[in-house]
């Protein structure tokens, strides 16, 4: 234990080696999960509650712009920089509109369970990019 240097908290982490990730963990994983669900929600409220003209609109474009979203301002290489505010705001949008997909299709207690979930995992990755 003499041989390690003394770590102080003022340091900032050494950066990872080129071509090299951090390694994925479970938060990260239920963050995929709830941001794959809420694309899937929002793909199958588009094609089954609307008629048939506007669902092929609504099923393929709802999906779209949440993906479109998600990658310009929230996924790990976004395209756009923002603030960490923005970027929670733009998630959150992602994830209440899914919720309110399954509150409006009568399945209130799979929105707020999928709410819960989403918006716990979504204040865990949100705190540790401020750390």
């Amino acid at each position: 234990m003499a041989d390690l240097p003394p770590v102080r908290p003022e340091m900032p982490a050494e950066p990872l080696p080129a071509g090299m990730r951090p390694s994925v963990d479970a938060v990260d994983a239920v963050t995929l999960l709830c941001e794959l669900f809420a694309i899937g929600t929002l793909a199958v409220w588009g094609f089954t509650a609307w008629p048939f003209p506007w669902n092929i609109v609504v099923g393929i474009g709802a999906p779209v712009i949440a993906i479109l979203l998600w990658a310009l301002f929230v996924s790990p290489r976004a395209v756009v920089v923002v603030h960490p505010f923005i970027r929670a705001l733009v998630e959150l949008l992602v994830y209440a509109s899914a919720t309110i997909v399954w509150w409006t299709s009568g399945s209130p207690w799979a929105g707020l369970a999928f709410a819960a979930v989403a918006v716990a995992a979504g204040l865990i990755t949100g705190r540790r990019r401020l750390a």
